[in-house]
């Protein structure tokens, strides 16, 4: 079933990070940032090639030296503050269709934010959006979030109002319906999907929960030091 599809993982990586400069080259437990992404899609059993775009020499080298393929340095208007994940990756698919000659049915979106994986996230996550192919476009990795929106507040002047007035807080928080969040263990979709949707949450996309661990994205000084204690408690115990 998995033998007739291709996978072609992206690791997104622009050299631009106002919250925590230099962050994906960053020295986490041993590794730079980039490179716990670039293993993780290695370490799969169905995607064929793991592929770094970024905009830095830098970071090129180093994806190179951890066996990522970066098959072009990223145009400058492609990673600016305003360029999106999406234009990265088309831009990408692009290049490995006219420039290569290469189409791949699944894009497997790896953010290097986000290195707090398990072993058998990416293969059970292609495995569950293959079985389903029929019904479903795409998969995200979900976690629970722990400040519910119902809790949430906006400032009005020296007020506080409900950010979200639609939603009510229960007089308990386990009342409440679960909320998630979409962290980036891995979004899996269809190439044609992504193209024609320009999402990474088509309109038929379900979902794969991770741990309570796992949830976390590096975007500050403070992100990463908690990434890095969890992963330092995971491997001690593992």
């Amino acid at each position: 079933m998995y033998q007739d599809k291709t996978f072609l993982a992206i690791v997104p990586a622009r050299s631009g990070s106002k919250g925590l400069p230099g962050k994906n080259i960053k020295e986490l437990c041993g590794k730079p940032l980039i490179a716990w992404s670039i293993e993780a899609g290695l370490g799969s059993k169905y995607i064929d090639e793991v592929m770094v775009t970024t905009d830095s020499e830098e970071i090129a080298r180093i994806a190179r030296e951890f066996g990522a393929s970066v098959p072009f340095i990223r145009p400058a208007e492609l990673a600016s503050d305003t360029s999106t994940t999406f234009d990265a990756v088309k831009h990408a698919i692009d290049f490995y269709e006219m420039g290569l000659h290469r189409t791949f049915d699944y894009i497997v979106l790896l953010e290097p934010t986000s290195p707090l994986r398990e072993k058998g996230d990416i293969d059970e996550m292609i495995e569950k959006i293959i079985s389903m192919e029929h019904e479903f476009d795409a998969i995200v990795s979900l976690g629970e979030v722990h400040e519910h929106p119902s809790i949430m507040k906006k400032t009005v002047g020296n007020k506080i109002e409900p950010y979200c007035k639609e939603l009510m807080m229960a007089t308990r928080r386990q009342d409440n319906d679960v909320a998630y969040f979409p962290y980036g263990v891995a979004y899996i979709v269809k190439t044609k999907t992504l193209l024609e949707e320009k999402s990474f949450y088509p309109s038929r996309t379900t979902h794969r929960l991770i741990k309570r661990y796992q949830c976390y994205e590096i975007d500050d000084i403070y992100d990463f030091l908690a990434a890095e204690n969890i992963m330092k408690h995971e491997l001690e115990i593992k």
